[in-house]
């Protein structure tokens, strides 16, 4: 099932491309027709790109991976940061910080700087501090956040990226692409959609437009992070689930060798000892006494030959 409809797209406008003398070969198979000069973007293929765009971004999401988006035009900026901010994940909406990805170690230590100016801030120190070092102070750190603040918590490069626009952002495509990272973008007439892995032919000038796949796209984030976080959860209730059996069988073979050890039982005169699980010999008691013995024992006769007589003749 498609994320969008058809005339939802209509109506942002996603289907106005540039003018025709402003287009990049490249753009034929996504272009469907011109008028008064207006190239008109096939919004079908929009759709099975936004799809195919966002099934991506949803597996990147669920493995717990950060993607990074770039947005620097005037009419993108708040957009991103007001969707983005909904599922955590890092944006550029100021300067695109030249080596951002490529010479990652140095803006890391620029955002290690901040931290370390909003621990200064904090001790009792800065209060001696004279007012224009404070204000130095504060002057820098207000400009380290517009830079950089939003990409304050990505601790390493990330697993995408996505641009709006890729001629305006040719910088960062160019190092995402140098570093082998896959990269989504929002693609118009004017632009090479070769030069980025999953391109969305769509038009990236227009508010609406941009507000409508931004969402789309934010959305699948949003459902891998959910399902994401429904595997964990049924994966620690599984290890509990086991946890507890073993305890319980552990808990029944205890009591089982309680009960079975150093039992007697008597059954007519035989007496089995059960020790340690395995049964011992079985030993027969003697209940009949000597003297029942004697009196049971029939007395022997004997047999005597008369006196006087004798078989000889």
């Amino acid at each position: 099932m498609s994320r969008t409809t058809f005339d939802a797209l209509l109506d942002a406008g996603v289907h106005f491309g540039h003018l025709k003398r402003k287009w990049n070969p490249s753009m034929a198979p996504y272009i469907f027709m011109e008028r008064n000069g207006i190239h008109i973007i096939d919004l079908y293929k929009t759709m099975a790109k936004m799809d195919e765009a966002a099934s991506a971004l949803k597996q990147i999401s669920k493995s717990g991976k950060r993607i990074l988006f770039v947005a620097t035009k005037k009419q993108a900026k708040e957009i991103v940061a007001e969707h983005v901010k909904r599922v955590n994940m890092p944006y550029v909406t100021e300067r695109w910080p030249g080596g951002m990805l490529t010479n990652f170690a140095t803006i890391r230590k620029a955002v290690r700087k901040m931290a370390s100016i909003d621990k200064l801030m904090a001790s009792p120190s800065y209060s001696n501090l004279s007012k224009k070092e404070r204000l130095t102070i504060t002057r820098e750190r207000a400009k380290l956040e517009k830079n950089l603040g939003s990409i304050a918590d990505l601790n390493r490069l990330p697993a995408a990226v996505f641009v709006v626009d890729i001629l305006k952002e040719h910088i960062a495509v160019a190092e995402a692409k140098k570093l082998n990272i896959p990269t989504f973008a929002i693609v118009d007439t004017n632009s090479d959609p070769r030069q980025v892995d999953f391109a969305i032919p769509a038009n990236d000038d227009a508010s609406k437009s941009i507000a409508l796949i931004i969402e789309s796209m934010v959305n699948a984030i949003e459902e891998g992070l959910v399902e994401r976080k429904l595997d964990r959860d049924k994966k620690a209730a599984d290890e509990e689930r086991e946890g507890k059996t073993e305890g319980s069988e552990e808990e029944f073979g205890m009591h089982a060798g309680l009960d079975a050890l150093d039992v007697d039982e008597e059954e007519e005169g035989i007496k089995i000892a059960k020790k340690d699980f395995v049964e011992t010999k079985v030993v027969k008691l003697k209940t009949i006494s000597e003297d029942e013995k004697e009196k049971t024992k029939a007395p022997r006769k004997r047999i005597s030959k008369p006196a006087g007589r004798s078989n000889k003749k």
